[in-house]
């Protein structure tokens, strides 16, 4: 699928239809954009963090924080 979209002097550009349609994106999606090595880019939806799950996550994590496990594996 190919869409041409203007961009506006401010570095805007409206995104046709169809590819919001595919990418299943809308007002407030957040796109990342990547840069690929022979100047083309391709761009990507970026899933929202859950960040209720994270926090919880972050509790159980607690055992691989002693001095020892950072003098272990410092120089990884």
């Amino acid at each position: 699928m190919t869409a041409i979209a203007k961009i506006t002097t401010k570095g805007q550009t409206t995104i046709p239809a169809d590819i919001r349609a595919a990418l299943q994106v809308g007002p407030g999606d957040l796109l990342a954009w990547e840069l690929q090595e022979d100047g083309s880019a391709t761009v990507r939806r970026v899933q929202p963090l859950d960040l209720e799950y994270l926090r919880a996550l972050e509790g159980t994590l607690s055992e691989w924080a002693s001095a020892a496990d950072e003098a272990a594996y410092r120089d990884l």
